[in-house]
């Protein structure tokens, strides 16, 4: 029997289990420069990290006053993205190694991110990950996206199992308060390093403040270990 028995796992998606942060910057930019918008930085990007696509672009809409409406921004932002995507989506190799450690043991996983449904699929399929991760939640599914619980909820409900069991991984404060009002135990890697000490990694589990560099596998695993319910 697994040393994992009665836990479940969930992965957000982007920072987290792929380096994709680059490709939505980019799509980002690429999108606001058809509007009229230049001289949008990586640093203007960082403020966007952890929220749904759908709820950036709204913000864009108020903050550059743009005319277009939000479904045309999100339909143009995910075009670019999933251009981007397709040619060169890659998981962090830890990362890869955990989710196969985790595979092989038969611990239940999911994703679940502020991404669309297709830039999930997208990212998946690219890296290889679809065959151990088929429980997917799109921010688009849910009433709200992050920092609410919904995703981490439906994920939780699509892999039967109870929220108090499932162990959550995220880069992202909004995740990671996301993760918290769920009910469940967070490993924090954070994406941008500036934000470790925001109050919302404070409530994690296991915070890796060096983010991905400090991650590895094992540890993850042994943490997870030590986190399983009795039997």
């Amino acid at each position: 029997m697994s040393t994992l028995n009665g836990i479940s796992v969930v992965f957000d998606l982007d920072g987290t289990l792929v380096d994709s942060e680059p490709h939505y910057y980019e799509a980002g930019r690429r999108t606001l420069a058809e509007y009229g918008v230049t001289g949008f930085t990586w640093a203007d990007h960082e403020g966007y990290v952890g929220i749904s696509t759908q709820e950036t672009v709204a913000d864009w809409k108020r903050r550059y006053d743009l005319r277009a409406p939000v479904g045309e921004l999100l339909a143009v932002k995910n075009r670019h993205y999933l251009e981007l995507a397709r040619a060169s989506a890659h998981a962090y190799p830890e990362m890869r190694k955990f989710v196969e450690l985790l595979a092989g043991e038969g611990v239940p996983l999911a994703v679940a991110s502020g991404s669309s449904r297709e830039a999930i699929g997208a990212v998946l399929a690219r890296t290889g990950l679809d065959a151990h991760l088929r429980t997917v939640v799109s921010a688009d599914e849910v009433a709200q996206g992050k920092p609410a619980p919904d995703v981490f909820l439906e994920a939780a409900r699509r892999l039967g199992a109870d929220p108090a069991d499932c162990v959550v991984l995220e880069d992202a404060a909004p995740g990671a308060a996301a993760a918290h009002a769920a009910g469940m135990r967070c490993i924090a890697i954070p994406y941008v390093a500036a934000q470790a000490d925001a109050p919302e990694f404070a409530t994690a589990g296991l915070l890796l403040r060096g983010g991905q560099r400090e991650f590895t596998a094992q540890a993850a695993y042994d943490w997870l270990t030590r986190a399983a319910p009795s039997s």
